[in-house]
């Protein structure tokens, strides 16, 4: 049974990194990232009101929820628009990998907002996390390289982390299905790229059946497939496995960057993003780290006086 957990986590993971190779192509055919995640916000919801469907489930909410859940529609919209606007200034994998940061914000969040231990795990990752940013804002020649990208997917993460902050404190969210709670995340959040179009930017479509086949895919596998995954996974081994596993999206963002959308990746951006995900999985794995950090600290003051 935990195997399967362990594959759903693998799968969730891997899905949700293969953001870039649909987006950047759709990019290359003229599209803006804009109507992008429209369409894939869009194309998300029958999936999403099927699934429901076919579980016997209604979409039914009330005035509270729904307020909610129009400002974390706003959220995630804009955490969307931040990581896929970033793609433009910057290699899609190497972004990909930046956002992971989020764990170690949603950490520093709930122990500064919500009287949480400030875990000494929690600070370690803060100054591995300030090595891996340094690394990546810099190319290996010492030059700054896509800062706008990196402050884009700084937002990005930040907002999602907000997201989570608050999916995990409200009380009026809790009696709600993760499958309903993400319809209207997305239904709200698509005004937000309505809302862009009125104020000017330009509305753009694919060319052909190959981009129809990219903003298909972009709703289909790291949308509905990535959660579906990440939601099955929880339930049978559990969340922090499978954050852990969470470490393959940067991974398969990397990867398929590389090899399908042919982009150059340095030293020095693999060296920063493998510190980011150092930096993560540390704070998942928080528990086990904090009682050998206890151990060390204890241990100090009898080595001192050796």
């Amino acid at each position: 049974m935990k195997a399967k957990g362990y594959i759903l986590a693998a799968i969730a993971a891997a899905a949700y990194g293969t953001n870039p190779a649909f987006a950047v192509p759709l990019y290359a055919d003229g599209m803006n990232p804009v109507c992008v995640l429209l369409f894939r916000y869009i194309f998300s919801l029958p999936i999403l009101a099927a699934m429901m469907a076919a579980r016997g489930r209604s979409l039914i909410i009330g005035k509270a929820e729904a307020m909610q859940l129009a400002v974390l529609g706003v959220l995630m919209a804009v955490s969307s628009l931040g990581l896929f606007e970033s793609y433009n200034y910057m290699n899609s994998g190497v972004a990909s990998t930046l956002l992971f940061v989020y764990p170690v914000m949603v950490a520093v969040m709930m122990s500064f907002f919500f009287h949480e231990p400030f875990r000494m795990s929690t600070g370690i990752c803060l100054a591995i996390m300030g090595a891996g940013l340094f690394m990546l804002m810099k190319g290996d020649a010492g030059s700054e390289t896509g800062m706008l990208g990196v402050v884009l997917v700084m937002l990005s993460s930040l907002t999602y982390a907000m997201y989570l902050v608050m999916t995990n404190v409200s009380k009026v969210l809790h009696g709600v299905s993760t499958l309903k709670m993400l319809f209207y995340v997305i239904l709200f959040g698509s005004s937000v790229f309505i809302f862009a179009l009125l104020l000017g930017t330009p509305f753009t479509v694919p060319s052909g059946i190959g981009g129809w086949i990219n903003l298909a895919a972009l709703a289909l596998i790291p949308t509905v497939l990535s959660l579906g995954c990440t939601t099955a996974a929880i339930n049978t081994i559990g969340s922090t496995p499978t954050a852990i596993f969470g470490a393959l999206e940067p991974v398969t963002a990397v990867v398929l960057s590389v090899v399908l959308l042919g982009q150059d990746i340095t030293g020095r951006e693999i060296a920063g993003g493998l510190l980011i995900v150092a930096a993560t999985s540390i704070v998942i794995a928080s528990g086990p780290v904090d009682k050998v950090l206890l151990r060390v600290k204890k241990m100090l003051p009898r080595l001192r006086r050796r």
